[in-house]
């Protein structure tokens, strides 16, 4: 699959790709407090963040990962980043996540647009199998979010990933199939294009 050309977009939000050429619009939104605390990852310094890019990037090359930056089209403006990451194209299952926005983009619908997008393209383009969610168990706002979508908790990895301050944290395991995606479209993005 030629992935050199993907953007996803609609009327509401843009994904294109994220690279070193582009990161640089989301230094301010990086920079916000506890914006990814839930993560394992760092993007709080200018360094850290480029560092964060490089590492998609490198996965993009890899064929693993596809980065995304998010360009809020109502607002006018960058709001974050997401991407397809631990892309295995045998198997047809690749997850969704890294997904930070600013804080003035959340809880204004735009998350549940980049996952429209995202979730439409990894089934109607790719002719994946399953996309997947990984949440740290903490992370109640976004295992609704995640829920909300329709995805089906699937358990727990018990202290699987090191945190940045020396945690283990407990991962919940969430998943779409390919087959459960034409209801999942129907009900839950009904209004969706």
């Amino acid at each position: 699959m030629n992935t050199t050309k993907v953007f996803l977009e609609n009327t509401y939000v843009k994904l294109s790709l994220l690279d070193l050429s582009n990161y640089k619009n989301l230094l301010e939104i990086a920079s916000e407090k506890d914006l990814i605390q839930y993560s394992p990852s760092n993007i709080s310094s200018p360094e850290s963040l480029k560092e964060y890019v490089q590492k998609a990037v490198d996965g993009y090359y890899h064929k693993t990962t596809i980065p995304f930056i998010i360009f809020d089209k109502q607002k006018n403006v960058y709001a974050g980043s997401t991407r397809f990451g631990l892309i295995d194209w045998h198997n047809k299952t690749l997850h969704i996540g890294w997904t930070w926005i600013g804080k003035a983009f959340q809880g204004t619908g735009l998350n549940s647009q980049i996952k429209f997008l995202m979730l439409q393209y990894a089934f109607e383009v790719l002719q994946f199998e399953k996309v997947e969610f990984r949440i740290d168990e903490r992370n109640t706002r976004s295992r609704k979010a995640v829920e909300k979508l329709g995805a089906t908790h699937e358990g727990v990895l018990r202290k699987d990933t090191l945190m940045k301050d020396g945690f283990r944290r407990n991962t919940c395991c969430y998943g779409i199939l390919k087959s459960e995606w034409p209801k999942i479209k129907q009900t839950v993005f009904k209004n969706f294009s």
